[in-house]
């Protein structure tokens, strides 16, 4: 699993789907993701964004254990806690 040769949005599975020259597929379930950190309707426009427009990076993101991360630094602090009681 060292050459990606493609990373695109499966909208039939609603996966993001890496492909790898090893012959290897990795795919990352999104529903099940923004079931974890799509806490606000600010985070689940967020993630939407991504997955359409740049799937590479929501899977680095996801992988690496840093999406959480990069919502609360592009989702405004004061949505999220008013988002969270709703």
């Amino acid at each position: 699993m060292d050459i990606l040769l493609s990373c695109k949005f499966n909208i039939d599975t609603a996966c993001i789907e890496l492909r790898y020259a090893d012959g290897e597929i990795l795919s990352i379930d999104c529903i099940a993701v923004e079931d974890e950190f799509g806490y606000s309707p600010h985070a689940r426009v967020e993630l939407d964004w991504l997955i359409y427009n740049d799937p590479l990076s929501y899977a680095q993101m996801v992988l690496g254990g840093t999406l959480i991360n990069y919502l609360k630094d592009i989702v405004s602090p004061h949505s999220l806690e008013l988002d969270n009681y709703s």
